[in-house]
């Protein structure tokens, strides 16, 4: 083909990249996201070169947000922070979150407003982290609406405590020790084409109605809502584990169980056969 006509043939190529552009649909913006509003507290940084660093989530009035294993009615929340500078890991640290019941549904998470603290470990000591998240999570009132957000801070070298992720800190479950746990043993046994798990674990009550919480670190395996009794100072738990994709192989020592009760949450690593 000559450069003659070349030159026709491009030309209407870009005019039908501008008709297609201009005939698609406009990006519509996440008509709930006047209903939350998320940043980045800057924090400080340890004298082990860690730096504490916090997720600020504000919803609005009604509105909750999950916990990061929602529960049966709940919108399991993701982070990615590969868009950041000087970050070689983070860590999420969650707060007690609170429990809700509706119409024989359990979620599990935070409302109106939640601090979660970020431990970070930058790869260079002494510099500042450019701290760039895009986060998948879900808010609910009365419908439930999954969002992406993103977040960016800088976070200096130094830095001063800040009384907010201070308190988000000490609102952590509870460790064992803490929590006065004496013995923890878990009976797993194949249920419906999975696992129930029942454990029976030693501890004075974290007060009011205590909710277990079982994550099983298994690719894609989904969890019940678990159902508790109490049985003088044993706490007595079962949900039945269902597969992923990849199948079932429940590795105990792996098995995180927490229990939030009205008082305290506690929680469990690893749950030894009875």
């Amino acid at each position: 083909m000559s450069k003659a006509m070349i030159r026709p043939v491009a030309r209407l190529l870009s005019l039908f990249s501008l008709l297609m552009a201009a005939l698609a649909p406009p990006a519509v913006a996440n008509p709930y996201a006047e209903y939350l509003t998320a940043r980045i507290l800057p924090g400080w940084r340890e004298a082990d070169g860690t730096h504490v660093a916090g997720l600020e989530l504000t919803l609005a009035d009604g509105w909750k947000t999950y916990w990061r294993q929602p529960g049966s009615a709940g919108i399991p929340p993701s982070f990615n922070w590969s868009g950041s500078d000087n970050l070689q890991r983070v860590e999420v640290i969650w707060p007690r979150p609170e429990v809700f019941e509706l119409s024989g549904m359990r979620s599990i998470g935070y409302h109106d407003h939640v601090v979660l603290p970020l431990r970070i470990a930058p790869t260079r000591d002494g510099a500042p982290v450019e701290l760039r998240g895009d986060i998948f999570l879900g808010i609910c009132e009365n419908v439930c609406v999954p969002m992406d957000i993103s977040v960016a801070g800088t976070l200096p070298a130094g830095g001063d405590r800040t009384p907010a992720i201070a308190a988000a800190l000490a609102g952590r479950p509870y460790s064992e020790q803490e929590a006065r746990v004496s013995s923890v043993t878990c009976a797993v046994r194949p249920k419906d084409k999975g696992l129930l798990i029942e454990a029976r674990i030693r501890m004075p009550s974290a007060g009011g109605t205590e909710v277990t919480v079982f994550e099983p670190h298994v690719p894609g395996a989904v969890v019940s809502d678990s159902v508790s009794r109490r049985e003088g100072d044993t706490l007595v738990s079962k949900a039945i584990l269902s597969p992923g994709a990849s199948g079932l192989h429940l590795d105990r020592s792996r098995l995180k169980i927490t229990v939030l009760g009205h008082n305290y949450a506690v929680e469990i690593e690893g749950c030894p056969a009875r």
